[in-house]
């Protein structure tokens, strides 16, 4: 990590409630040698507090309304309907009016669309996302237990899905020990491990963000729910649609599948907007 300048930041921000997945979109310009270490302030109890922090750039596209710079640099399907609400809100759409947004995001080289309605309780958004690169299915051997996983290859992020009969705490740590050894391994900005209960529709995701060394059980999980809509039509062969419980909500995927594998992946939920302010991130001679 490079060093950051000592003294006081004001950072101008924007915190969002996705699923519960409490996210915080940083409006101000910021070096983007300093994201790392501004996002791991921002995400810290004792300060704005959030799980998952973005920034917002100009796009390169001009088609695109903005670019957001995740600050590891990964791909965050809840963060963009975080971007696409805020956006929303903006343009001071009337309430039950829609409008459409395209975003350019960190971890894909390709523009999304996203389709953003307006509330009473929030902004109801609808966001295309990644198909998977490649799934391979496998039975390995883990601290001694035989675990049949699913690993989905995106750009830059690697999810695994696992069915389970309960979300037991032998699990989760499990779960937690597989994503570090997976995270300094294979090199990708993002590891998700994905607890799945196919009989209940419910996930319980964890996210490792190795730059950030971040590791979180999130209360709602946008890209992750893709994985499992993406799943679920692998599984199955069929076109999906599928309300999938998570400890924050519900949100609901979209997959179909074409013979070979899925796509047309969308994802849908409600985003509040919580809060907006200045942040003060103080670096002193230690970072």
């Amino acid at each position: 990590m490079r060093r950051v300048e000592v003294g006081r930041q004001i950072v101008d921000f924007i915190k969002c409630s996705p699923t519960q997945n409490m996210t915080i979109l940083v409006k101000s310009n910021h070096k983007p040698e300093e994201y790392i270490p501004i996002a791991a302030k921002l995400m810290s109890y004792d300060n704005v507090y959030a799980e998952q922090v973005g920034f917002i750039e100009k796009p390169a596209n001009g088609q695109a309304a903005a670019y957001l710079h995740m600050a590891g640099g990964e791909f965050c399907g809840n963060a963009c309907m975080s971007l696409a609400a805020f956006l929303a809100s903006e343009r001071e759409i009337a309430l039950n009016d829609s409008t459409d947004i395209v975003l350019e995001v960190s971890g894909l080289e390709k523009a999304i669309n996203c389709s953003v309605t307006r509330r009473r309780d929030g902004f109801y958004c609808k966001v295309e996302m990644p198909s998977p690169l490649k799934m391979e299915d496998r039975i390995i051997q883990y601290e001694g237990n035989e675990l049949a996983i699913l690993i989905m290859r995106y750009p830059g992020f690697i999810h695994i899905v696992m069915e389970v009969d309960e979300f037991a705490a032998s699990i989760r740590s499990q779960a937690e020990s597989l994503a570090k050894l997976l995270g300094l391994t294979l090199g990708a900005n993002l590891i998700g491990i994905l607890l799945y209960k196919a009989a209940a529709q419910e996930m319980a995701p964890l996210i490792y963000v190795p730059h950030l060394d971040s590791m979180v059980w999130e209360r709602g999980c946008g890209s992750g729910t893709a994985s499992i809509g993406a799943y679920l039509a692998w599984k199955h062969e069929a076109v999906i649609v599928a309300e999938i419980k998570q400890p924050g909500g519900i949100i609901q995927v979209n997959a179909s599948w074409n013979a070979v594998e899925p796509a047309n992946l969308h994802i849908e939920g409600l985003v509040g907007i919580v809060a907006q302010g200045k942040a003060f991130i103080d670096f002193d001679d230690d970072n």
